[in-house]
């Protein structure tokens, strides 16, 4: 990395903190974790700033202040297993794998999903599993073995009015979701914490911008994805 490239990293942690960010843990993935490696080339002089950014099929890499504030409300351990709506380029990821045991990892676009994993492996990010399927599933069983529950839950994308109810069934009593919940323009990101089997405890945190929760796989070429 560049000396000015590492001069905006330091910046954007400063700026991080000042907003908020306080758990040293996430402040140490979001440096740690190269963005520039998960934005495409033509836009890697901004990969420091704290902006969300394209990454080609209408999907975004999140702005740092949002992956911040969603991380740091999961409140993972290194002994969590957490899931994860919505791969796209890889980057929350990378950081939820630099936190917990092990990231499962969704996403509906095939091409965007062998990019992630591409990025990944290349990063020697070895603690995740990343399928293509319908999120709003949640983790499907394969080969016999169910992965579900999961200690956290983060979905990368809006749901209309609240969250699937296969996820919800798959957080555990103690359980806690991030997910953003609203029509575009008027989205909230809201915690879950599971308290009993029949309780939630909701917590606003910001007002946000994502791309729908939808369902289903897509079926676009592989060469749409805009090179990362």
């Amino acid at each position: 990395m560049n000396t000015q490239a590492t001069n905006k990293k330091i910046r954007l942690i400063m700026h991080l903190r000042q907003l908020g960010i306080t758990d040293t843990g996430v402040l140490s993935a979001m440096e740690r974790v190269p963005r520039d490696e998960f934005v495409p080339d033509h836009l890697n002089d901004q990969a420091w700033e704290d902006m969300a950014l394209p990454i080609g099929l209408g999907q975004t890499i999140s702005q740092p202040f949002v992956v911040a504030t969603m991380t740091q409300a999961l409140e993972i351990s290194d002994r969590d297993k957490v899931l994860e709506i919505g791969t796209g380029c890889g980057y929350q990821t990378a950081i939820l794998a630099y936190l917990c045991r092990r990231v499962y990892t969704i996403e509906r676009h095939k091409a965007l999903l062998v990019e992630a994993e591409a990025r990944l492996n290349r990063l020697k990010t070895r603690n995740f599993t990343a399928i293509a399927a319908d999120g709003m599933k949640g983790w499907p069983v394969i080969n016999g073995i169910q992965q579900a529950p999961f200690d956290k839950i983060i979905v990368t994308a809006a749901a209309r009015e609240k969250p699937p109810a296969a996820l919800m069934a798959q957080l555990p009593v103690g359980g806690i979701m991030v997910i953003p919940i609203g029509e575009p323009g008027g989205q909230m990101l809201k915690r879950y914490k599971k308290e009993t089997e029949e309780s939630m405890v909701v917590r606003d945190l910001m007002p946000v911008r994502f791309v729908p929760l939808l369902p289903e796989v897509t079926k676009e070429p592989n060469d749409m994805v805009a090179a990362g």
